[in-house]
């Protein structure tokens, strides 16, 4: 039988699973009885954590309280939050390093050390190179995060790649990170379509407008359909083209923000990808080091031949 301390410890760490518990399984996981299990929740909810009961089978769950009580986590969770810590304190949202890098700090404290080694190991022969471009301000990505959980309407200023500043007003959908940049995919009110716009453009108007009804999504697949816009769509030449070598090798060369990799088979992928420039397209896919064919626009592929020629008549 455990003892009072660890079975107040193995209870929690029981409820702090996402499901509902019994008072039976819980009293068969500790063995011991209903009474005292009941007897041990109390105490729990004396330390201060909310543990919620309903009636009938449904039993017992932790639920979301007026302070933050302390976790507890096991090894794997332990390492996997202080790499996520480590990563916040560079990544690409403003004015979290400082929290992230305290947090840290706090819970590499109390570690025990077979966890602290590992984690100490891998930050040992870790570089972070820190995010490049402009960051998002935490307080902007929490009121569009609310507005979209909660259905409201969004009116915010926002600044094109131009630097021209519009009022939006949207039914925001979801928030979708590249791992660069965040960006919101929303319902234009006043264009009648869908849009996407990245977060670090968007200036809030508070406070939020009145609730609508979650319109269908414009994709099942929402990732895609950001990386179709912000990769192709939303540029004056839109090009496919043909590489010879297998899909996984393009996508290390040409990421999600800058083209869209299909597979072909598994020699050869397809290649979608935009540019406002003719040049810079036919410039980059050149220097992938890549053997490939240009199937659309055709203003490419006479601007691959012209420069083709002025090449060649450049070494002769």
């Amino acid at each position: 039988m455990w003892e009072t301390s660890a079975r107040l410890l193995r209870l929690l760490s029981l409820l702090q699973t996402p499901r509902d518990w019994t008072g039976a399984d819980l009293a068969q996981r500790l063995e011991v009885d209903v009474r005292t299990v009941r007897r041990d929740i109390q105490k729990l909810r004396d330390l201060g954590y909310p543990v919620n009961a309903t009636a009938g089978a449904a039993g017992y769950r932790l639920g979301a309280g007026t302070k933050l009580p302390p976790l507890l986590l096991d090894d794997e969770e332990a390492v996997a939050v202080a790499v996520g810590l480590r990563t916040a304190a560079s990544g690409t949202v403003a004015g979290i390093e400082e929290t992230s890098l305290r947090a840290l700090a706090k819970l590499e404290q109390v570690l025990p050390s077979r966890v602290r080694h590992r984690v100490n190991l891998l930050h040992s022969v870790t570089v972070t190179v820190p995010a490049a471009g402009p960051t998002v301000d935490p307080d902007v990505l929490t009121v569009v995060a609310a507005a979209c959980r909660g259905h409201e309407r969004l009116r915010f200023d926002y600044h094109n790649h131009g630097g021209t500043s519009s009022v939006r007003d949207t039914e925001p959908h979801r928030l979708v990170h590249t791992g660069r940049r965040w960006y919101l995919v929303g319902w234009d009110t006043d264009r009648r379509d869908w849009r996407t716009y990245r977060v670090d453009r968007i200036r809030p108007r508070v406070p939020t407008g009145p609730r609508f009804a979650p319109r269908q999504a414009p994709d099942v697949d929402l990732a895609g359909y950001l990386v179709r816009g912000v990769s192709t769509a939303a540029y004056r030449y839109q090009a496919r083209i043909t590489l010879h070598t297998p899909a996984q090798t393009a996508a290390e060369r040409f990421p999600p923000t800058v083209g869209v990799v299909e597979v072909v088979d598994e020699n050869t992928c397809l290649l979608r990808t935009g540019s406002n420039s003719l040049d810079e397209i036919a410039t980059y896919v050149a220097l992938s080091g890549f053997r490939f064919r240009v199937h659309e626009p055709p203003e490419l592929i006479a601007r691959i031949r012209d420069l083709a020629a002025r090449l060649t008549a450049a070494v002769e």
